[in-house]
């Protein structure tokens, strides 16, 4: 099986990375079965908390990769 491979750059958005790794840890915290379902629910979690005046997790990521 051969993938097609391309030399482009691209860039990954500030805070992505962050992001990504949070839903990972709790994907394998929780061990969902329906794992698109699960990260819904946690993607509308997070959103709830940063327009409650919380903290944005994807601002606070960004810091955290610089």
């Amino acid at each position: 099986m051969s993938i097609a491979y391309s030399n482009a750059n691209m860039r990954v958005p500030a805070g992505f990375r962050n992001l990504l790794e949070g839903l990972s840890r709790e994907v394998l915290r929780e061990q969902p079965t329906n794992v698109v379902a699960f990260a819904a629910q946690y993607f509308q979690k997070l959103l709830e908390q940063r327009e409650a005046g919380g903290t944005d997790p994807v601002a606070w990521g960004a810091m955290l990769e610089d």
